[in-house]
This record gives structure tokens, sequence and C-alpha cells, in this order.
């Protein structure tokens, strides 16, 4: 899952990318509003962490330009404002959750979860398909109840297609889950990391669809 977070406070900034990318999430950071409104331009975000003091502007003047989006991100604001007036005016703009600074990480952390499922396919943390178990809420996943180890980049492409399974995800699609600005990776490393997958969870749980990308489904030959 690639995060935005749009945050003026480099120290802040670094600790919240830090947490989050330990959680097998790809965070790129925007100091402002400008940054941000290009990283959009170039790139689907599944969610953007949005400061609303930044120093070029209200950072709510961000949400016309997620709204306009073809497939919208999940927007969680974050700020040191506490009136009931600004959370109002917040999740009136389009927001879709509100979290007050100083904030634990990990309440951050079970905020985007939990809009993560709201606006899934599926409501419940966790997702059984056929033999296989994914605990999206505490990261794991489970084969015959025996537990499986996922590297983060593994998580973080797995995240991706179980959030939204039999849907079809583009080659594009789960490298954005993958690396953020200023990674490296070669032709080959989705296809890497999609047969590292196949070989733990079962080869048949992810479908290749030529010229499509790849989805997440329940297939009865994995069931025999």
């Amino acid at each position: 899952m690639r995060i935005l977070l749009v945050e003026d406070d480099a120290a802040l900034a670094d600790a919240v990318r830090d947490y989050l990318v330990a959680k097998a999430f790809v965070v790129d950071v925007a100091p402002g509003l400008a940054q941000a409104r290009a990283a959009l331009a170039a790139v689907q975000y599944a969610a953007v962490l949005l400061d609303l003091h930044l120093s070029d502007g209200d950072g709510l003047t961000l949400l016309p330009s997620v709204r306009a989006l073809r497939e919208r991100p999940i927007v969680i604001v974050l700020t040191a404002r506490d009136q009931v007036t600004d959370r109002i005016r917040g999740l009136d703009a389009g927001a879709d959750d509100y979290l007050i600074k100083p904030y634990d990480p990990a309440e951050l952390l079970a905020r985007l979860r939990a809009v993560e499922r709201r606006r899934s396919a599926n409501n419940s943390p966790v997702l059984r398909l056929g033999k296989l178990e994914i605990d999206l809420a505490r990261d794991l996943v489970r084969r015959d109840g025996i537990p499986i180890t996922l590297t983060q980049k593994e998580w973080a492409l797995l995240r991706v297609m179980a959030t939204r399974p039999e849907r079809i995800h583009t080659r594009e699609n789960l490298a954005d889950a993958l690396y953020g600005f200023g990674d490296e990776a070669d032709s080959n490393t989705l296809e890497v990391f999609i047969s590292r997958l196949r070989r733990k969870l079962g080869r048949n749980y992810i479908q290749t669809l030529r010229g499509l990308g790849y989805r997440l489904t329940f297939t009865p030959e994995e069931e025999e």
C-alpha cells in the first residue's frame, strides 16, 4: 500500500514514514502543497496523510485535487487543530478520518487500516480464501493454520491484493505498492515477488492475466 504523507515537519515526517515502512507500507513524503500535487499527478496512492498547517497553505485546499482523481485515495487529516468545527470542516471537505496531534503511531496505523477496510469490499480484517487466512490487522497469514513468514515487500504486495480480492491489479499498481520515490527496482522485481508469494501461499492463489495484471483469488484446484 503506497501512502503520500503531506507534512512539513521533517522530524515528524521521518518518524511516521519509518514507522509505516516497518509495517510494510510504502511512504512518499511531500513537505508542501506543490510537492503533494505533483506526487498525486504522478502516482496512484491508496492513502493520503494530510497535515493542515503547511508552510505554503492550508492542507484542505489539496482535497479538491484528491477528489478529482479517478481512483480516490483514503484521506486522513493529521493536525494540531482540535476544535470540533475544524474536524467538521475537514470531514465536509472530503477527508475520511481525522487524527489530532500529538498522536500515537499505533493509533494512526489502526485508523488507516480501519478506513482501508471500509473502502474495500472486505469489511473484516481477516480474509479467508480456501485454506488461506490473511489477517490484515495483525500482519499474519496462515495456511492450514500454519503461520507463513513474509518479508516487508511481500506483505506490501499481498496487502494490495488482499484488500480487494478478485480485482485485477495492473503491474503499475502493484509496483507502486512496492517502491517509493528514490527506490531502485529492475523490471523483473515484481515477478520475483509474485513468484515468492506463490511459493509461500500456494501457486493457484495468485492468478496471472496476461496483458492485464494479477489478482488474488480462491481456486477450487487449491483445495484438492
